[in-house]
């Protein structure tokens, strides 16, 4: 078969069809997962991939891939590649439509109520489950304990606190917020506002709920942050110690511990009335390529280490501990068992919506960005920037 360890074969890398009897039924199989994670989280998938293989009859074979996207969208459509890939549900439905990815909804021994709701719909597209959920990421509210004692519940708490810290003349800030539309998502939904609804492939930039909560963050958090507002810029402060308080997801946290910052986190704080902060949240999960379609052996094999591997809790506790990872295993997500790190996202990722995976959905981001940017550096009025947004995109998609 043609080799999907991405290395250029001979390594061990190569997928086989054994089709061997075993004591127990069914033939084994070998299948290749390729990942694009980073050193100590390669380790942690490779221990796991041979505990699979010891306690069950199929091989599992982690391969790392220096570009993912390039070379799914290359070898897939080519007849080679892995059997499943891991990465966050955003290219669900673009890979889905190119024919890149596997139905397995008829297959599958795990019913997908096991995960929490989010994490279904994220492994789901136009009725085909096409993956399976492992973790969820968000943004939350990180605060460093040695200036803030309890995190604010609403806005207008946090307010006050970022008042009482920011002291730009000599370095001090209320908040460090990367300003990008990833980050700015929970209060664009906050009041029932959206980017796209996918379900209707239709913009809701220029919608008031939406704009409400594009000035929610000009008026309560722009005043408060370093005036460049880029992911580096604002990282750096809350990272050197001051800032009370970021809002920033999982991957920060490394940073924050290196730094030697004392942090906790909180979900986002909730605006005045019945609103309630939506941030966009991602979930990471195993994908089944339609390489799996070829061979029953190593489709069985595939299916069954993504089943293992996303419902093992001693596998996804540990995640949790090492890595950040927010279980979406719903027994697990509700256990009250997690690390404080990861309690903290969890309640984030439970108010959150995942981001669409429709293929439209990437058009999106850019010409969001640069409408908040102008109306945020007094160049454009809010409602016009959005409706020109929205306009460019219709564009993109024509």
């Amino acid at each position: 078969t043609p080799d999907e360890s991405g290395n250029g074969g001979g390594d061990g890398g190569e997928e086989t069809t054994a089709q061997e009897e075993t004591e127990s039924t069914g033939p084994a199989g070998t299948f290749t997962l390729w990942h694009q994670r980073a050193e100590a989280e390669k380790k942690a998938l490779e221990q796991n991939a041979e505990a699979f293989t010891s306690e069950t009859k199929h091989t599992a074979d982690p391969a790392e891939i220096a570009d993912l996207r390039k070379k799914t969208t290359s070898a897939i459509p080519a007849g080679q590649g892995a059997s499943m890939f891991d990465w966050a549900h955003d290219w669900t439905g673009e890979y889905y439509q190119n024919g890149f990815l596997s139905d397995q909804s008829e297959n599958l021994d795990v019913d997908l109520s096991v995960y929490t709701q989010p994490a279904q719909a994220a492994v789901q597209f136009d009725g085909a489950t096409v993956a399976l959920p492992y973790a969820a990421e968000t943004v939350g509210l990180i605060y460093n304990k040695d200036l803030v004692d309890e995190p604010p519940e609403t806005i207008a708490e946090m307010v006050s606190i970022m008042e009482e810290h920011h002291d730009p003349e000599n370095g001090k800030y209320g908040l460090s917020y990367p300003l990008n539309a990833y980050f700015m998502s929970a209060w664009a939904h906050a009041f029932g506002g959206y980017y796209f609804d996918e379900s209707n492939v239709e913009l809701g930039l220029s919608k008031e709920a939406t704009l409400d909560g594009f000035r929610l963050i000009l008026d309560n958090f722009v005043p408060y942050q370093p005036k460049d507002t880029g992911y580096d810029p604002q990282a750096a402060v809350f990272l050197e110690g001051n800032a009370p308080f970021a809002i920033n997801g999982p991957w920060f946290l490394g940073d924050v511990k290196s730094n030697g910052i004392d942090a906790g986190i909180a979900r986002l704080p909730s605006p005045e009335g019945d609103a309630e902060p939506k941030p966009y949240t991602t979930v990471k999960q195993l994908y089944f390529t339609t390489r799996v379609d070829e061979d029953e052996a190593k489709a069985a094999a595939a299916r069954e280490f993504a089943e293992w591997y996303t419902t093992n809790t001693d596998v996804l506790s540990n995640n949790a501990e090492e890595f950040g990872y927010i279980p979406v295993h719903k027994e697990l997500a509700e256990s009250g068992d997690l690390p404080a790190a990861v309690e903290g996202f969890s309640k984030s990722v439970a108010l959150g919506t995942p981001i669409p995976s429709h293929p439209n959905m990437g058009d999106v981001w850019g010409p969001l960005e640069d409408a908040f940017n102008s109306v945020k550096n007094g160049d454009a009025e809010l409602q016009s920037a959005f409706e020109r947004a929205e306009a460019d995109i219709r564009s993109n998609w024509e």
